[in-house]
């Protein structure tokens, strides 16, 4: 029986690491190569054949929603993708109220707005393997060396002796991190999206008590359900900092937004 995709974008952040790095709008805004990251994500998964129908899960917030409908409805309508009102809070509540959403389907396949990068090999390869064995992610083998790090109080630098002259307390300054133990990275390995599961068995991770979760594959594994992980892609990265937008541009060889008429960026 041929699979009858349905792809979940969880879209509702507000982008706060973002904006704390610098960022001047919502990332899923910014600008790759004339198109708003949001719109370059979902593109890729319309030019898939097992794709048969899209939900982008925006703020909860309705002026907020009908903010972010008016800067990408009618885009994302064209590409097919509806557009719902998503969670307040969490990740996973957002996931939720797209999956009420969802028309007729074999699986259901979710995968982060901010993945521009995504490759349709990598799409091929996640859902071949959730056709085959119920549910698959993607994942790559941690490749640097892993620590547990803890914050203490303990200030990085001594407190400048104007600010001492002055009465400034210096509390603000920097605090030196500790490092508490390494970790034996065998077996380790950074999960990405799309993560595919059949469509039952992701509707009863989801009719569980306790959502609370990285992913949506953990669910899944709470019910003792096998995941099967596939290869991942070092290009598929996820913006999460200013700095990744330039790296996603090199990704996809666009150029950046520099230069460019105002009207033709979006």
């Amino acid at each position: 029986m041929k699979m009858k995709v349905a792809v979940i974008f969880p879209a509702a952040g507000a982008s706060a690491r973002y904006a704390q790095a610098g960022g001047l709008r919502s990332k899923l805004d910014e600008d790759l190569g004339g198109k708003p990251i949001l719109q370059r994500t979902i593109e890729v998964f319309t030019k898939h054949d097992d794709v048969s129908q899209m939900i982008v899960a925006g703020p909860s917030d309705s002026a907020a929603f009908a903010e972010f409908r008016a800067r990408h409805g009618d885009r994302l309508g064209l590409l097919g993708a509806r557009l719902v009102p998503g969670g307040a809070t969490h990740r996973w509540e957002s996931v939720k109220l797209a999956l009420a959403c969802l028309e007729d389907c074999t699986h259901i396949a979710v995968h982060d707005a901010a993945r521009p990068c995504v490759s349709l090999e990598l799409i091929d390869r996640v859902f071949a393997a959730a056709g085959r064995f119920g549910a698959a992610i993607p994942a790559l083998p941690v490749p640097d060396t892993i620590k547990r790090i803890v914050q203490t109080q303990e200030p990085l630098t001594d407190i400048d002796p104007v600010a001492a002259i002055l009465g400034i307390s210096g509390e603000d300054r920097a605090k030196a991190r500790e490092v508490r133990a390494t970790i034996d990275r065998t077996d380790l390995y950074l999960v990405q999206t799309p993560q595919v599961f059949e469509r039952s068995i992701l509707l009863a991770a989801y009719a569980q008590e306790n959502l609370v979760s990285t992913d949506d594959a953990g669910l899944v594994e709470r019910m003792g359900v096998r995941v099967v992980a596939v290869e991942g892609d070092a290009r598929n990265i996820k913006i999460t900092f200013p700095a990744d937008v330039e790296l996603a541009r090199a990704v996809l060889g666009l150029r950046p937004s520099e230069g460019r008429a105002t009207h033709k960026k979006f």
